[in-house]
């Protein structure tokens, strides 16, 4: 025997209790050590029933088993005894006789009654091995032999908690829901017919018994599936005298050292009990009789080949006139018992009638439950069909019930075909089943098309929406948010006039339709908003877009000679206001017709405060932009903060400061040197000659030629490429040479070495900065700007800092 499943027999099969043994196993399991720190379990059931095959799968123990391919005999004699393996606490399992063995005979059931009685008496978990197609009849699942346990038990000892824990095993497709209400019924009726002593007259079940019940599948047949069950059953009886677990209200626990003298003391008190009745003989008799032509009948119907083949065909496909074949081959089944159990007694008889018709019902129940399957699934795949093409010729709600009402008349009719006489089967529960399945492909079809309808119109929004906003925010000017909210609302207008006339063909209930309409209004406002937040991390750049048009360019739209005769003052003047304009039109999100200050604030703060910078103390106090949030203006609504208006302007002054300085020095040199300037200019203008051209290509097709054969040049030459263009762009290189070579030259010198100090210092910051979403998406629509076009003499960088948006960009021409 293994060490950690010790075993040894209790009580052997003649009665003799094994004293030397069991306290061996005590020394051996060390339970003597345990206190009160362990529970008892045992098991009882019919011989053969596959006791001990269930104790060494759910307890790791070593009981013998019986062997199948041996015949069915007796294979455990006595009451053996055996340690679980690794369950906590420390729990001994009993293995008892199996009852109605054929060894005894069916005179002597006295040791089956006794050791069922002291299994009860010792163990705080009985397990009761029972097979699945016995729930409800009288002489199965040892329900005579409980009746003689429960009046026994209660005239010997006191009441003590026993968890009876019934093992339904073989389960069929009946589920346990449905079998445990009617064993439960019959227990609760054994219990109230046994006659109880005066004490205990009123005495429910509960409080000598837990009643439990599990259900295992066929060990032969399903043996994966029987072992997976097993073990979540396993799972119960770890800390099983816990609060809550199966013996957690036990009562009368004897402590471990104990345990031996109380078993042998509560065996001998048995022994001496010889008032056990036994069922009278012409009902028993009766019963064995005809149960074994029930039986008989049973299997003659599991070898029938009409049965069997029509079995076989309805797991396939469809049968046709299904009901009425079957219910031929069950009455002729019946028919056969009814003429050979006449003679007997007829409360037996027609009691084991019912238990044929019953297992002959569960026997074909699955295949009738085939053939629903088959109708319902076919049914449903027609209404399918024919629901995805109705839908195209009719309205949705029209097509949808027209549809669902012929198909269930279509299903009611197959289920009559099919419907057996023998039972009164209800197909509600596939027809429901059936209607539960149209609805749900009804929802996720009408889903899809409400779905699609709404994308659409979204999209239809979208590009009605999205080009306009950002023209007009362009745009900018003082009726740019009164034009965007006017657009906003006839083109939300139209689009939601569009799609309630669609909406009326799916019948929606009108919640539904205000929340699919309220869905679009929000959506062509997430439009607009998300183009103008786009927008708004563009303004540094649409600033100096616009400072550069109106400060290079006079009224006609023409570029500026600084001829000396400009009043340089005033044109910046008038271009920065500008600019300050775009900026308060892009500061905050105005989709409601209120009015702000913030436009006013700007121009106090950021266009009065340039020429006066000995403010007071209390002025700067004082200042509307020293304020993370806009004065009645809500977070969610801010596109730029007061803060971050300060910073882009100090930003945008430092960009554009150098472009009025050349200004100024291309005015006075203009006045200085007015001759050599026009000369300039047309030397600017001119190309090399053409035979010039020709000749560099004749004499650099060596180089061109090493090129191709190292590629390594090329990708050096790529990398210089790239750092001479971000000069070029950084410098604006054709803005400064725009007016002669020496104001150009005199230029790029005084501005080289601080760009490519800039360039160089950006790159370490990006290279240090940690990666965040916002940066990320910031990077996404700088890169989209450039693929756009950014203007050629302006690049901008939006990166996130503590004090909100930052905007930088190269001072430009």
């Amino acid at each position: 025997m293994d060490e950690d499943c010790c075993s040894t027999q209790l009580i052997d099969g003649d009665g003799a209790f094994n004293v030397a043994g069991i306290k061996h196993f005590i020394k051996t399991v060390k339970l003597a050590e345990c206190g009160l720190s362990y529970a008892v379990v045992s098991i009882m059931g019919p011989q053969s029933s596959g006791k001990s095959t269930l104790l060494n799968h759910l307890f790791g123990t070593n009981f013998r088993e019986m062997d199948a391919f041996r015949g069915r005999s007796q294979t455990t004699k006595g009451i053996w005894l055996a340690r679980c393996a690794d369950i906590e606490p420390c729990t001994i399992v009993m293995d008892l006789e199996g009852t109605d063995g054929r060894e005894r005979g069916e005179d002597d059931t006295t040791f089956e009654k006794q050791s069922a009685l002291f299994a009860l008496a010792v163990s705080d978990i009985v397990l009761i091995n029972m097979w699945c197609h016995d729930i409800g009849r009288e002489q199965a699942a040892n329900k005579p032999l409980l009746k003689t346990v429960f009046q026994v038990m209660m005239r010997l000892f006191s009441p003590r908690k026993t968890t009876l824990l019934f093992v339904i095993r073989d389960k069929t497709k009946t589920p346990l829901e449905s079998l445990e209400p009617i064993l439960r019924e019959d227990i609760q009726k054994i219990w109230d017919n046994v006659p109880k002593p005066q004490a205990h007259k009123e005495t429910a079940l509960s409080e000598f018994f837990n009643v439990q019940v599990v259900a295992l599948s066929s060990y032969e047949e399903k043996e994966e599936q029987f072992k997976e069950q097993v073990a979540s059953l396993r799972q119960k009886f770890y800390h099983s005298i816990a609060p809550g677990g199966l013996a957690g209200d036990r009562r009368g626990v004897i402590p471990a050292s104990g345990f031996s003298f109380s078993a042998l003391q509560i065996w001998e008190v048995i022994k001496e009990n010889k008032d056990l009745d036994l069922p009278a003989h012409k009902v028993m008799v009766a019963t064995v009789r005809c149960e074994e032509i029930a039986n008989e009948k049973l299997a003659f119907i599991n070898a029938d080949e009409e049965w069997l083949q029509l079995e076989k065909a309805v797991q396939h496909d469809l049968v046709p006139g299904f009901g009425k074949k079957l219910s031929a081959i069950l009455d002729k089944c019946l028919s056969g018992y009814d003429m050979e159990v006449i003679y007997f007694d007829e409360s037996v008889r027609t009691s084991k009638r019912q238990e044929l018709e019953t297992k002959l019902l569960q026997l074909v129940n699955p295949a009738y439950q085939s053939m629903l399957g088959h109708i319902r699934e076919k049914t449903l795949n027609d209404f399918k069909e024919a629901l995805d093409k109705a839908i195209e010729r009719e309205g949705f709600a029209v097509a949808v019930d027209d549809c669902t009402q012929s198909f269930l008349l279509k299903f009611d009719k197959g289920c009559e075909d099919a419907a057996i006489e023998q039972a009164r089967w209800d197909p509600s529960k596939v027809r429901e089943k059936l209607r539960r399945d149209i609805d749900v492909y009804v929802t996720s079809v009408r889903a899809a098309k409400l779905s699609e309808l709404t994308t659409l119109y979204e999209g239809q929004l979208n590009r009605a929406l999205s080009e306009p906003v950002e023209a007009l925010l362009d745009a900018a000017s003082d009726d740019t948010w009164p034009a965007i909210r006017e657009l906003l609302q006839r083109e939300t207008k139209s689009a939601i006039s569009r799609f309630s006339s669609t909406l009326l063909a799916f019948d929606l209930d009108q919640a539904t339709v205000d929340k699919m309409i309220l869905q679009v209004e929000e959506y062509a406002k997430s439009v607009v908003e998300s183009k103008a937040k786009e927008e708004a991390g563009r303004v540094l750049i649409r600033m100096k877009d616009r400072f550069s048009t109106l400060f290079s360019h006079d009224v006609d739209s023409m570029p500026r000679i600084w001829t000396g005769k400009e009043d340089i003052k005033a044109i910046t003047k008038t271009a920065r206001s500008a600019s300050l304009k775009l900026m308060s039109v892009m500061t905050v999100i105005r989709l409601d017709d209120k009015n702000d200050k913030i436009e006013n604030a700007l121009s106090v703060s950021l266009m009065d405060t340039s020429d006066s910078g000995g403010s007071s103390r209390s002025i700067q106090i004082l200042d509307p932009l020293a304020s993370s949030s806009w004065e009645e203006v809500p977070p969610t609504k801010t596109l730029i903060t007061p803060v971050q208006c300060r910073s882009l302007w100090r930003q945008f002054k430092s960009e554009t400061e150098y472009t009025v300085t050349q200004a100024i020095e291309a005015q006075a040199f203009s006045q200085t040197y007015p001759a050599f300037l026009q000369t300039n200019k047309r030397n600017n203008s001119m190309l090399p000659p053409p035979w010039a051209i020709v000749a560099i290509l004749i004499l650099g097709f060596n180089e061109f030629m090493t090129l191709l054969r190292n590629p390594l040049y090329l990708v050096v030459i790529f990398v210089i490429f790239l750092v001479g263009k971000a000069l070029w762009v950084q410098l604006d290189i054709s803005g400064v040479f725009s007016n002669g070579a020496l104001p150009g030259l005199l230029s790029l010198s005084t501005r080289f070495l601080p760009t490519v100090m800039n360039i160089l210092k950006r790159l370490a910051d990006e290279g240090q900065r940690p990666a965040a979403p916002e940066h990320n998406r910031n990077q996404e629509l700088e890169t989209k700007r450039f693929r756009n076009g950014t203007h050629s003499n302006s690049s901008s960088n939006i990166t996130s800092s503590e004090s909100g948006i930052e905007y930088s960009s190269p001072p430009t021409q």
